[in-house]
């Protein structure tokens, strides 16, 4: 039987929706007015500036809740793009989407948003991202896609055992690293939690901690675009950033608290950017990395040397898979009090 509103007044809005590891990308396909903007970067600042009440409308309850994250495709000025995207969570809009990218590369093949026809035994997809151009090969075989890699733009370490003082905690060592957005970095253990056992709340808590000491105490820069010089979020990690076989856990708590439900694909980036500059890991050495709450996994490795204006970078692969959870329209009704969405915290 169709499911259908019955007739009804406002506007409507239409998303697919997708999950990778856990963490969930809704994706919008209509509704949304045009989006001006010479390129990806400034239509990130116009939507911000103009569009983002529709923002709440879709990544807020009574549609979304605290954690939702979304994509809007856009156009991209980069000739080799396949398509533009830009990332929105329960703040505002990010610079850099791993999970974002996996699910969205598969929906582009799916979608016919590729240039070039799918084809096994991969297909590429060019994303223009607000951080840079990242290229996408998405596994394809008997009209069917699945897993997902991707090679991040440049990622390096910003700076290393940063000292902070943290509220509640005192002073705290962190690392700074960037993977297409900043992240800093602490082992779990020094605040007396475990990410894969300790409650969210708490591992919450301390993340939400170390970001406000950090966004107040370091002075972050890129050396390329000035719109990419701030602080995303806090990765809790298991401190096990010697290489293993066996997978290590983070946990990353970003924008205004909001908590990835997968190992955070910028983030993997980040860390294993980390790693690399310690040595810690080789060139085309991969790693798994695990969700500390939802146990999914990505995997991620260094596969080339490049700079980033001063810095010493490396081009990351990140893989994993993402899957469809539904679809839906999305209706605002000019008398519902509710209709632009809030928030509980």
């Amino acid at each position: 039987m169709e499911t259908k509103l019955p007739p009804h007044a406002g506007d409507e809005l239409s998303v697919v929706d997708m999950h990778t590891g856990g963490e969930p990308l809704r994706i919008i396909r209509g509704g949304y007015p045009e989006v001006k903007g010479d390129g990806v970067l400034s239509k990130r600042r116009y939507v911000r500036e103009h569009l983002d009440h529709l923002r709440k409308v879709l990544m807020h309850e009574p549609r979304g809740h605290y954690d939702m994250y979304g994509a809007l495709v856009v156009d991209s000025e980069l000739p080799e793009a396949d398509l533009g995207v830009l990332f929105m969570h329960n703040a505002g809009y990010s610079t850099m989407c791993g999970h974002g990218v996996i699910a969205l590369a598969r929906y582009a093949v799916d979608y016919g948003l590729a240039k070039e026809p799918p084809r096994s035994p991969e297909t590429q997809v060019n994303i223009h991202c607000p951080c840079g151009l990242v290229r996408a090969f998405v596994e394809y075989s008997h009209g069917k896609t699945g897993a997902v890699r991707f090679l991040s733009v440049p990622a390096f370490a910003f700076a290393t055992g940063v000292t902070v003082t943290v509220e509640r905690f005192g002073e705290v060592t962190v690392d700074i690293s960037y993977g297409g957005a900043f992240y800093a970095f602490v082992d779990a253990q020094r605040f007396g939690l475990d990410v894969t056992a300790s409650r969210s709340r708490d591992l919450v808590d301390a993340a939400t901690a170390v970001t406000s000491a950090v966004k107040s105490q370091v002075t972050l820069h890129h050396p390329t675009c000035a719109d990419l010089a701030f602080l995303y979020g806090t990765i809790l990690t298991d401190g096990k950033d010697d290489y293993s076989s066996d997978p290590t856990a983070n946990l990353c708590v970003f924008a205004e608290a909001q908590v990835d439900r997968s190992p955070t694909g910028s983030g993997v980036t980040a860390r294993v950017a980390l790693q690399y500059h310690r040595g810690l890991i080789q060139l085309n050495q991969s790693r798994t990395f695990q969700n500390g709450a939802t146990g999914s996994r990505f995997t991620g490795k260094a596969v080339e040397e490049i700079k980033c204006g001063d810095f010493n970078a490396v081009v990351v692969e990140v893989a994993g898979r993402a899957f469809y959870t539904g679809v839906s329209c999305f209706v605002q009704e000019p008398d519902d009090e509710l209709t632009h969405g809030f928030l509980l915290k």
